[in-house]
């Protein structure tokens, strides 16, 4: 037979057998992935580790954290690979966490997706407990980012960061309520009386975010803390009117069906931005609304699901209109850092919607387009199946899943040895050597998303690229909610 030679790209080949993983059906074992993706919180953990931590390379740390400021501040979320426990972003992961349960359910999960949450809002609890007040962080983010050294060994200034009355913050503080009341639903049916702590301290930290309105990035005490890390780039009228759609979700009260509609356009409700994530809510509220009108039947919020269709049809890229960037592999592209928290988050938005037009019997028209709600279903797999594999580079962007996967992430509890295998302090400086090494980590953080391939598809596994390297809980968060999806409904 006579042998024939093409030259291809390296990119056409991948796609090739991307293409023949397909047609063979290879799949993906979504229950695997979930357990993963959850138990990555655990190595995020900060505070005074739990008897059943599962990840065993942490240890206890930051176990002061809120005494500068004269409240108990210990626990929550490291958010990222750094040391810092930024609010904002915090509690954006802890309402996509609550709303991934309360929408899909943890099948085999459920457990530990309720730990994961706990951890969170036992964290967010306290950061409410003055009236008048929220905390925001916790550690000064120049510091921190100075040094390459495990949590276990901190020895930066945890300095404390709050809003109030006179240095608003509605933005982090209506994320901490919508996170609070999301919650709330999520544990109605297993704590009934932590359901109604999280939900009454909810109304409480809205009214206070609705009162004394202002963005905490032009606050003075803030801005240079929260900035350039977690800016408020969006507004806080987004997060407002979120707070408010998910007080009304959790307590079916008509004051804040009022207040959703009535400031729909003050508050630009009408913004159609093709993003969601913990600085821009429109994408999510119209969606989470949306809801209210597609199965509840609340007429009046009609416009909320043109808004979310008008959002939905720029993720379809058959559609006429205008739609998202993706790359030649198919992956959802935003420039900037971190792409990956956009993929999880739209992912999610996508499942969301397709069950609200399910169980009204609906499908959805981009123009001439009809869109039904397996198209978006279909979508949003292939987002997921990219995330475990399914790519030009063929690798999986969950640390732990698969064969091949990134082992030099930008992490440093991950990269530095483990206080369990060496337990002497490693000091701010000494951990450069760690960060600069070719080598992988010695701590495997399974269930890490990392911030994903350029716009190429290229993934070049390299700890100093933070932007590509980095794992954040708002890349895992939605993606919960989302392999719970796929964990019970396999397509």
């Amino acid at each position: 037979m006579p042998q024939l030679h093409c030259h291809h790209s390296p990119l056409f080949l991948s796609l090739l057998l991307l293409s023949l993983h397909h047609v063979l059906g290879a799949g993906h074992d979504y229950a695997d992935a979930l357990s993963k993706c959850i138990l990555f919180f655990e190595g995020q953990r900060s505070g005074r580790l739990p008897a059943r931590q599962r990840v065993r390379w942490r240890g206890d740390s930051a176990l002061s954290d809120g005494q500068a400021g004269g409240v108990d501040l210990e626990g929550g979320y490291y958010d990222a690979g750094d040391n810092v426990k930024f609010g904002f972003p915090l509690a954006f992961t802890t309402t996509m966490l609550a709303w991934g349960m309360s929408e899909f359910g943890a099948p085999g999960e459920v457990d530990n997706a309720m730990a994961a949450i706990r951890w969170a809002t036992d964290y967010l609890l306290k950061a409410v407990s003055q009236p008048g007040r929220v905390f925001v962080q916790v550690g000064d983010p120049a510091k921190d980012h100075n040094c390459w050294e495990r949590p276990e060994d901190m020895d930066t200034p945890r300095t404390v960061y709050s809003v109030d009355a006179a240095n608003p913050g509605s933005e982090v503080a209506a994320e901490t309520a919508a996170a609070l009341a999301a919650a709330s639903i999520a544990f109605r049916s297993s704590d009934s009386a932590y359901s109604q702590t999280l939900l009454q301290n909810a109304v409480r930290v809205f009214e206070f975010a609705d009162n004394h309105r202002g963005a905490y990035s032009d606050n003075p005490s803030l801005k240079s803390a929260v900035c350039p890390f977690y800016c408020d780039f969006s507004g806080y009228q987004d997060e407002l009117l979120w707070g408010a759609a998910w007080l009304r979700r959790a307590t079916g009260n008509e004051t804040y069906l009022n207040y959703v509609q009535n400031n729909e356009r003050i508050l630009g409700a009408d913004e159609n931005i093709n993003e969601f994530g913990w600085d821009n809510k429109h994408a999510g509220l119209n969606v989470l609304v949306s809801q209210e009108y597609l199965v509840g039947h609340e007429m009046s919020l009609q416009s909320y699901k043109e808004y979310a269709e008008t959002f939905i049809c720029t993720l379809i890229p058959d559609s006429p209109s205008p739609h998202i960037q993706y790359t030649p592999g198919g992956l959802i592209y935003k420039p900037g850092g971190s792409n990956m928290q956009h993929v999880s988050a739209i992912a999610f938005l996508l499942l969301a919607y397709a069950n609200y037009l399910s169980l009204s019997s609906q499908t959805l028209s981009c123009g001439t387009l009809m869109v039904s709600p397996a198209t978006l279903r279909t979508q949003a797999k292939r987002q997921v199946d990219y995330i475990l594999g399914d790519n030009p580079m063929n690798m999986s962007y969950m640390v732990g899943y698969g064969d091949r996967y990134p082992l030099r992430i930008h992490h440093r509890g991950s990269s530095l040895p483990s206080i369990v295998d060496h337990p002497q302090s490693i000091a701010c400086k000494e951990g450069s050597v760690y960060f600069n090494s070719s080598g992988p980590n010695p701590n495997v953080h399974v269930g890490a998303i990392v911030g994903g391939p350029g716009e190429d598809d290229t993934y070049n596994d390299d700890r100093g690229d933070f932007r590509l390297s980095e794992p954040t809980t708002y890349i895992n968060a939605p993606l919960v909610g989302v392999l719970a999806y796929f964990v019970a409904n396999p397509i």
